[in-house]
């Protein structure tokens, strides 16, 4: 892929953990392994970066496939961002534990963000999972087995004030794997909202 991991990174990655009796109790499904890019800073991963680079792969791989909303960019702080209160990214591969969101299919991105206490919601793990590493899942969305997906861990600001109330989305449909966004207190019943568990 041409992202400019050094092989020492992979040479790191250790043995994912196992599901608890609790995980599966509260539907987390598996363990998922994601990559976090860049540098906010802090000392973190860019989250922003982590996502954007994974999207931009998957343009490239599936010319004609793919759709992006007008109204992401990932290049402009005042229109998208990891949301204030997320956890920060690792930099490197990290392991999550993933619940695909169909438990939540009912809530609004800001019901489900009210509820959360150690968990968190999708942020880049989202983009990577959909379109790099169970590229599948999108298959079965497009095949409505499995619900869309609202990424809680992104703001969106659609106008680019920092006016942050939209979070992003991704689905697929009729074979195309979409990027769009959604108002963080209205509920797409086609949506369910993933929990990540660190």
């Amino acid at each position: 892929m041409a992202w400019g991991i050094p092989a020492v990174e992979f040479n790191r990655i250790e043995a994912p953990p196992k599901l608890t009796d609790d995980d599966r109790r509260d539907g987390f499904i598996g363990v998922i392994l994601s990559y976090g890019f860049g540098d906010d800073g802090c000392g973190n991963a860019d989250s922003v970066l982590s996502g954007r680079l994974a999207w931009e792969y998957t343009c490239k791989r599936k010319r004609g496939r793919t759709w992006q909303c007008e109204y992401v960019h990932f290049d402009k702080k005042d229109h998208f961002r990891l949301r204030p209160g997320a956890p920060p990214r690792p930099k490197s591969f990290y392991y999550l534990k993933f619940q695909p969101g169909n438990k939540h299919q009912v809530l609004t991105v800001s019901q489900f963000l009210k509820m959360l206490k150690e968990d968190t919601g999708c942020g880049p793990e989202g983009i990577q999972f959909l379109a790099i590493t169970h590229s599948h899942f999108a298959g079965m969305m497009n095949a409505r087995k499995i619900p869309f997906m609202a990424f809680a861990d992104y703001d969106v600001a659609p106008h680019g004030f920092n006016d942050f109330y939209d979070a992003l989305q991704m689905f697929c449909s009729q074979g195309i794997l979409g990027l769009g966004i959604g108002n963080v207190d209205c509920n797409y019943p086609l949506f369910g909202i993933p929990t990540l568990r660190f």
